[in-house]
């Protein structure tokens, strides 16, 4: 049972209303809290290259990758209060160098953004160089969309001098932008990300 305090002789105590606001504000910050812990299982699920490739096109090799990436009412409800998820597609090319580390050669991010609309009730993905967008009706759809990628310009023919080349992919998703309302509370989960491991082959030359 809590404690009563007297004021002192000569002041007045204060209205017992005027708690009233702070409560409702930390009932409210509570909520908010307890919503982004519960966003923290939002990345559970399968994340993995399932299968990729290259071809070689008038000199241009393009890459071909499928991605599995994690679907669950958590990501939605994440999405439809006003997150923003961040898509990460990476690419690298390595020379074999027997005596030494292998040596780089390439090595790129394909980077999208998914976010909910309210107004249309379309999930949009927007590509972060280009700023190209588009709309899906349904979750499932935008994270099919992103999981596809063909013929994505890589390295050009004069960059490979002979030798063995080993290409590495691999897929990320983490948390992107936040609205205002939950910026100031949700500073903890700033690391929300997860990504697959990496898928390699070799490439003779």
């Amino acid at each position: 049972m809590p404690r009563r305090f007297s004021p002192p002789q000569g002041l007045l105590p204060r209205s017992r209303t005027s708690g009233r606001p702070s409560l409702i504000s930390l009932a409210a910050a509570l909520l908010l809290a307890l919503s982004g812990l519960a966003w923290a299982n939002a990345l559970d699920g399968v994340l993995e290259v399932s299968s990729a490739y290259v071809n070689f096109d008038h000199g241009v090799i393009q890459l071909y990758s499928r991605v599995q990436y994690p679907l669950n009412p958590a990501i939605r409800e994440a999405l439809q209060d006003g997150v923003t998820l961040t898509f990460d597609l990476e690419a690298r090319v390595d020379r074999v160098r027997h005596l030494w580390f292998d040596a780089n050669v390439v090595d790129l991010t394909l980077r999208r953004e998914l976010a909910y609309h309210v107004v249309t009730d379309r999930f949009v993905v927007r590509d972060v160089r280009s700023g190209d967008q588009k709309s899906f009706d349904t979750l499932k759809e935008a994270l099919d969309y992103l999981g596809k990628v063909d013929s994505w310009p890589i390295l050009v023919e004069p960059q490979l001098d002979g030798g063995r080349y080993i290409i590495s992919v691999r897929a990320g998703v983490r948390r992107g932008k936040l609205p205002a309302s939950l910026r100031a509370l949700l500073f903890w989960t700033d690391d929300w990300q997860r990504v697959s491991k990496w898928y390699s082959w070799s490439l003779p030359v």
